[in-house]
């Protein structure tokens, strides 16, 4: 017997296909006469077979029109392809995960006992949708689209299919190894939580001079991530988001890859038919670098309420364009959105683009308590001036005259380093030789939490990614924590 998940990423929907073990010829395509019936315009009356000998199942292209994808590479017409559990087959939209075969099956989906129990308990339900998302997971690689030349976007499926619980606009942190060792880094989320059924982050190649280290995960995912890959990526995190109730009124201002999140929140207003009125400012260096452009100019065709507008840094000589040409200005704001006081401002991109576009909102009296702005991939927040050492700052002790001590313990390694404040508790732990899992290095992600067992510790600025249940349980981010006297840290 063979049990194939088909997932439609188009629709989000899923049914799950059972070869007969007494049959020896299954048919899929768009034919009402198939076994497996796949309705896309681009699939083929019989677009593939499975056909059983001695015992083994094969995969085969019988001609086909748009060709058959295993594993993200295409196989050739009239050769059999030995079937295997978790193998991925793409045909036009959908694509087909192997979950068992004959007496081989993947743990946890609907051949075990537990699973057809919970169906059995809860005929209603889909037992395979797990609501929740709180720790790591495995996710696998479905679908690539280039976005343009250098962007490309990825969705995911869980391994055990399941509906991903987020904010639109929120970031997850992928966990990858690449050179052999563990690299941690954070993507906004492209796709919005009214598609809940797969994930997406849409990434663009960074160029690459000399020994920098910039665009390693990035360019790693566009030459390496194939359909089919798994990597494992952390629960989402932020609060840069509009909400799942967006305000009545809102000025989407991005470049670059920061479209990402406000293409989230783009997505998810649309979806869910909010009554948000959005004006969506986007700069790009040329009309070619736009991403999402085709998606954003339906957008703003069928929705009254979805307004946009772009701007181009760098046109290309004798090319037409009709939109804006230079960077956000006061004149440009204020044709694209005369009411901008009015406004929720959000705002991503680069590090000068968003300096930019506070300091001219600042400059026009914005009320500043209606700007967010995605602090993620931006510059190290400054450090808080070294503490001297000062009778003030130690506790009375009796009968002592000992000053307090300034160290670092990490309890796990038994290692203790000198500190005179100015260097945060991750930075110290690398000069110790303990290693912290890390990513943003400003308190965002949340990725160098760590529980202080002793002590104190300061923050130049509140960190976004500690909330009060992660004070409460004595749990310091690392990466932006400076430690007063002596600290100890469960490391």
């Amino acid at each position: 017997m063979i049990i194939l998940k088909v997932f439609n990423y188009q629709t989000h929907e899923y049914q799950t296909a059972s070869l007969n073990p007494e049959q020896a010829d299954y048919s899929i395509g768009r034919s009402p006469s198939c076994d497996l019936v796949l309705d896309s315009f681009d699939i083929s009356r019989v677009h593939a077979k499975i056909q059983k000998q001695n015992a083994e199942y094969y995969l085969i292209d019988p001609g086909s029109a748009n060709g058959l994808w295993i594993n993200g590479q295409m196989i050739k017409p009239n050769q059999p392809y030995p079937l295997k559990v978790d193998d991925l087959i793409r045909i036009g939209d959908f694509m087909l995960l192997v979950e068992a075969v004959n007496s081989v099956a993947r743990s946890g989906y609907p051949d075990s006992p537990k699973y057809r129990s919970a169906a059995a308990a809860q005929p209603h339900l889909q037992p395979h949708l797990q609501p929740q998302w709180t720790k790591e997971i495995s996710l696998r690689c479905v679908r690539i689209v280039a976005e343009t030349a250098e962007a490309k976007s990825f969705t995911f499926l869980a391994d055990v299919p399941m509906q991903f619980d987020y904010l639109p606009g929120q970031f997850v942190t992928l966990d990858l190894e690449i050179n052999g060792e563990s690299v941690l880094r954070s993507y906004s989320i492209s796709s919005a939580p009214s598609r809940p059924n797969s994930l997406e982050i849409t990434v663009k190649r960074v160029a690459v001079s000399g020994s920098q280290p910039a665009g390693l995960v990035s360019n790693w995912l566009h030459d390496h991530l194939k359909l089919g890959s798994q990597i494992k990526v952390s629960a989402p995190m932020g609060k840069f988001t509009c909400g799942a109730k967006p305000p009545a009124k809102l000025l989407l201002l991005s470049a670059g890859s920061g479209i990402t999140p406000m293409m989230s929140m783009s997505r998810w207003i649309a979806d869910t038919a909010a009554a948000t009125d959005v004006v969506f400012f986007h700069c790009a260096r040329s009309p070619q670098e736009i991403i999402f452009r085709q998606e954003l100019e339906l957008l703003s065709a069928r929705l009254p309420n979805f307004h946009l507008a772009i701007s181009t840094t760098q046109p290309a000589v004798g090319q037409a364009w009709a939109g804006f040409v230079g960077r956000l200005s006061e004149s440009m704001l204020r044709c694209i959105a005369p009411d901008f006081l009015e406004r929720q401002v959000y705002v991503c991109g680069p590090e000068r683009f968003m300096q930019a576009s506070q300091s001219l909102l600042e400059q026009l009296s914005f009320p500043m308590q209606n700007y967010a702005q995605e602090s993620f991939g931006a510059a190290r927040k400054p450090k808080p001036a070294a503490i001297q050492a000062s009778p003030v700052a130690v506790p009375k002790a009796p009968q002592s005259n000992m000053p307090q001590p300034n160290t670092v313990l990490f309890s796990n390694s038994g290692k203790e380093t000198e500190h005179d404040g100015s260097e945060s508790v991750l930075t110290l732990a690398e000069q110790a030789g303990v290693k912290i899992r890390s990513n943003c290095r400003q308190g965002v992600c949340g990725a160098c939490k760590k529980r202080k067992l002793e002590g104190e510790v300061r923050y130049g600025a509140e960190p976004d990614a500690l909330e009060a249940c992660d004070r409460e349980a004595g749990h310091i981010l690392t990466c932006v924590a400076f430690p007063i006297g002596k600290v100890v840290v469960e490391a």
